[in-house]
Formats: C-alpha cells, sequence, structure tokens
C-alpha cells in the first residue's frame, strides 16, 4: 500500500488523563438533522439525562413538527428547540469565499450541513450556551457521562471529539483502502464534537472534511483531544458514486493538510509544490487499492461498487491542480477573518425566541420548555447573578483590606 497515505492522525490530539465523570455541564446538544424524526430521539433521551437543551436544525427529509410530536408521544421531558432550515441562503450568515469559489464547479458539495453548525454556532453564542456537542442523527452515545467528561475539558480544548465506535467514519477512498487491507484509523469529527461555543472563532466550511478545517487554527490543529465514545449506525459507502466525486477534493485538502502537520509542518508549507507531490502520491494510493480489490474478501457485487466508487474520486482527482488547493485555503484564511468579526459582533444575552428571530428562524421554529430540571439562567438572571458576584467580590476585596489597615494599626501602636 502507498506509504505517503497517513490512515493515522491521533498523535496531533492531545493526551487526556482518564478520569471519573464530572458534574460538568452541558448547556446544548445540536443535531443538524436531515432524517426522519425517529432519529432524534436517541439524542432527545441524551439530552433528557443530561438535562440539557436539545436543538434540532432540520431541512430535506427532517421536519419540526414531526420531531416535536415524536418527542411528546415518546414522553421525552426534554426542552427542544427546533427550527426548519429550508434556505440556508436566506440566513444571515456571512457570505464565505470557500462556498463561493467551489459554487457551481466539479468541486462543490452542495450540503447544508456544514451552514447548520454554523447557525447553530451563532444561536449558541447569541443565547449563552458555553458548553455544546454537535452530535450527528445517526450517531448514539451509549454513556451520557462521557459528554460530561467531554465538557470538562473545553477549559483546556477548542474541540473534544468522542471515539467513534461501530461503523467507521471515513471518506469513501479511506473505506476502501481499509478494505484493501491498508491500516485505516478514525480521527475526532462534527459527529460528536464538544465545543467552546462562548469563545470559539472557526467556522464549518462548506467542503467535505469540514470538521477538521473547523479544529485548524492559523498553523496547525487547535488544542483538540479525544474523550468517551459513540457509535456510527452503519451504512454503505459505495452505495452511490457520486459520494465519492463529492468527498474527494475536501478529502484531498484535509488529509493533504494533516499529513503535513504529521510530519511536523505548517499549514504554510502547503504551496504549489508541496500539492503537486501529494496529488502524485493520492493517485498513486487510488491505483494501488484498485489492483488490490481482487483480493478483498468481499462479494462480487460489493467489489463493483467498490470500483465505481474509487473510479469516481479518480474522476475527481484528475481534475485538482496545484492551484486549487493553494487557492483554497488563501480564501478558508480570508473566511477565517471574516468568521471572527461576524461572530465578534454578535450580540450576547439575547433570550431564546429573539435569538431565532434575528437569524431569521423565527417563524420557522418551535421551542418546547418541557424540562423539569433547572433551565440555563435566562438573561437578566444572568446579569444579576453577575452583578451579585462583583458584589461579593468588592466586599471581599474592602475586607480584606480592612484587616489589613488594622493590622498596620496594630503594629504602629506597638512600635
Amino acid at each position: 500500500m502507498s506509504s505517503a497515505h497517513h490512515g493515522d492522525h491521533r498523535a496531533l490530539l492531545r493526551r487526556v488523563r482518564r478520569t471519573a465523570a464530572t458534574d460538568a455541564q452541558v448547556h446544548a446538544i445540536i443535531v443538524p438533522s436531515a432524517r426522519p424524526a425517529s432519529y432524534i430521539m436517541a439524542a432527545a433521551d441524551l439530552a433528557r439525562r443530561l438535562n440539557c437543551v436539545l436543538a434540532v436544525l432540520c431541512s430535506k427529509i427532517a421536519e419540526r413538527r414531526d420531531i416535536i410530536a415524536s418527542i411528546e408521544r415518546n414522553r421525552i421531558i426534554v426542552d427542544v428547540v427546533a427550527a426548519d432550515v429550508s434556505d440556508v441562503a436566506r440566513l444571515p450568515l456571512p457570505r464565505l469565499l470557500t462556498s463561493t469559489i467551489l459554487a457551481g464547479t466539479e468541486f462543490e458539495r452542495p450540503t447544508d450541513t456544514s451552514a447548520k453548525r454554523n447557525l447553530g454556532l451563532a444561536l449558541s453564542r447569541m443565547v449563552g450556551w458555553a458548553n455544546v456537542v454537535f452530535l450527528d442523527d445517526d450517531i448514539r452515545v451509549p454513556n451520557p457521562a462521557d459528554l460530561r467528561r467531554a465538557v470538562a475539558e473545553l477549559p483546556r480544548h477548542d474541540g473534544v471529539g468522542l471515539l467513534i465506535g461501530g461503523y467507521p467514519d471515513n471518506s469513501v477512498v479511506c473505506h476502501a483502502y481499509r478494505r484493501a487491507g491498508g491500516p485505516q484509523a478514525t480521527f475526532v469529527g462534527g459527529g460528536a464534537l464538544a465545543v467552546p461555543a462562548d469563545r470559539i472563532d472557526s467556522f464549518f466550511p462548506e467542503i467535505y472534511n469540514e470538521d477538521w478545517f473547523f479544529l485548524l487554527g492559523d498553523k496547525g490543529l487547535r488544542p483538540a483531544a479525544i474523550v468517551g465514545k459513540a457509535k456510527q449506525a452503519p451504512y454503505d459507502p459505495f452505495a452511490d458514486p457520486d459520494r465519492a466525486r463529492r468527498e474527494e477534493f475536501g478529502d484531498v485538502l484535509a488529509e493533504g493538510i494533516f499529513a503535513l502537520l504529521d510530519s511536523g509542518k505548517k499549514i504554510q508549507n502547503a504551496d504549489e509544490i508541496y500539492w503537486e507531490g501529494f496529488l502524485r502520491h493520492r493517485q498513486s494510493l487510488i491505483e494501488d487499492i484498485v489492483d488490490r480489490l481482487p483480493e478483498c474478501a468481499v462479494e462480487a457485487g460489493q467489489k463493483q461498487r467498490m470500483l465505481a466508487a474509487l473510479e469516481a474520486s479518480r474522476e475527481i482527482l484528475l481534475r485538482i491542480e496545484p492551484r486549487h488547493c493553494v487557492g483554497y485555503l488563501e480564501a478558508w484564511h480570508e473566511d477565517r477573518i471574516t468568521w471572527r468579526n461576524h461572530v465578534m459582533q454578535l450580540p450576547r444575552d439575547v433570550p431564546l425566541k429573539e435569538a431565532l428571530n434575528r437569524l431569521g428562524l423565527g417563524e420557522e421554529s418551535t421551542v418546547c420548555l418541557n424540562r423539569t430540571g433547572p433551565w440555563p439562567l435566562e438573561p437578566k438572571l444572568r446579569r444579576a447573578r453577575r452583578r451579585l458576584d462583583r458584589g461579593a467580590r468588592r466586599r471581599q476585596r474592602h475586607k480584606r483590606l480592612l484587616a489589613w489597615t488594622q493590622a498596620t494599626i496594630n503594629r504602629l501602636r506597638r512600635c
């Protein structure tokens, strides 16, 4: 197999000592859903057990009314915010170069997952959800305490993912590499990812591996770690060759950058010369996998689907030029500044319904506050508590000053 392919990037992650479950609070679980309401029930029960908000951003088959009805029918007592995101172009989010330069090209990946996650970041920042977990609707978290452990690490990390078990979460090419006998691992991803929404200034670009880009900083990977386990529902990555076509450009970019970081270099080293070599190695990788297909222990029909998917990937790969990779990264750097400026200008301590209105979701959202446990403090209560805390700190300082003054007077008297 190709030695240039890096099947495991986990050495880039920080090590976290295994600790017992903490009392760290998950404020919201955000699910960008496109599947029927039944897929949300596991996330709803998880939010109930964690006593946090469930925010579902719906499109395609997913509809907010079905989700609310299904939660009520299953008698899950949880606070739910469900919104239909029918047209991401109408959302008051900044226009990003990484989307416009790919629009209408063979490298475009027309999905709304990134936009819904960015919307979730904006909503969380406005209403004060600091510890947020992004969770895909086909992923299960067997132990809710793992999410508490994940958010407990957020003061030290910009992203804490859960180790995805069950069916591996990889691209089509990486799935084929594993089937052909290659050592292929998984990495942290947006399918089960805790983020500090109150301070993070990163965004999800509209491309495959958008979650890897979210975790990147100016020069390399932001502080990130793996804590706990989640389980991915099985699917057939080779069922539709178009899946491979839509993934290839993003997979090339992300795998290329992370291979660079694995080697101890920085994103700035990804120039046209680097991409020329990486694209050549990527082509060799796909050719090696195709050559090994006859030896793969899978049934004949699956081999044909794998071959069709790999041919679709190679079709797009041959159209990618080094200048495309460099140009995209330049646009991504500009977008990082654009997004940072956008989130810095977002209002804080906004009531939930007002925030939904500001984000253009007022008429397309349903808010059901069903929970019996404590709700994260509303803006006025948060401000009042901050004032009380400041007053208490001032009183403590005043008390210490009086004690110091009295001690000084006593020393002077003894003299």
